[in-house]
């Protein structure tokens, strides 16, 4: 089982992360953001990923601070747990419909950091997030696990269902991405030695 333990501290935030990839979709997630914690609880139970959270942030002064870092913890979980991805597809995608919403994400783990999302939010807060910070979530982790992350909304009304189908989305896209294919069991997913 591949599994990662990520405790981040900074003056700003304290997170912990227990990862386990090939899990149940148990999830123990405390952030001080409840719908933050919703987003994180299903995209736990869609990846079916055992996942234990808590961060603790500066939300005094703003929730920049808790979204980003616990991406960044998160994506820092992932690499740590995928070792040295020898064996795994390391690129994955999904398309989720959300009731009238529909929303995609891909995501690849080359080594490289990139992030574009495109939540189309019209609204400040769903529940108690900062809406914004939605796509702060998606960098902090590209940057903490050293991928690519894709995440996009083609169309819907809701603002809720819009942020739940990309969590949903990024999910089964990172467990597509994780998963191990016999047939590649030794090899790196790379012409270029290195990832």
């Amino acid at each position: 089982m591949r599994k990662a333990a990520i405790d981040r501290v900074t003056k700003e935030t304290n997170v912990r992360i227990r990862l386990t990839i090939e899990g149940k979709g148990r999830y123990k997630v405390s952030t001080g953001i409840r719908f933050f914690d919703h987003m994180l609880e299903l995209f736990a139970h869609h990846g079916a990923f055992d996942l234990d959270l808590v961060a603790n942030g500066d939300l005094d002064v703003d929730q920049h601070h808790t979204v980003e870092d616990v991406g960044i913890a998160l994506g820092q979980a992932f690499a740590q747990a995928l070792g040295n991805k020898r064996g795994i597809l390391r690129a994955g995608y999904f398309v989720m419909p959300m009731d009238e919403t529909l929303g995609l994400a891909a995501v690849d783990f080359s080594g490289r950091a990139a992030a574009v999302v495109d939540a189309r939010l019209r609204v400040r807060l769903v529940g108690d997030l900062q809406s914004e910070l939605v796509a702060d979530f998606f960098d902090g982790f590209a940057r903490g696990a050293q991928a690519n992350v894709h995440a996009r909304i083609l169309y819907g009304r809701s603002n809720h269902h819009k942020i739940e189908a990309l969590f949903k989305a990024f999910a089964r896209a990172l467990r597509a991405a994780c998963w191990r294919d016999k047939q590649m069991a030794r090899l790196l997913p790379s012409t270029k030695g290195l990832l």
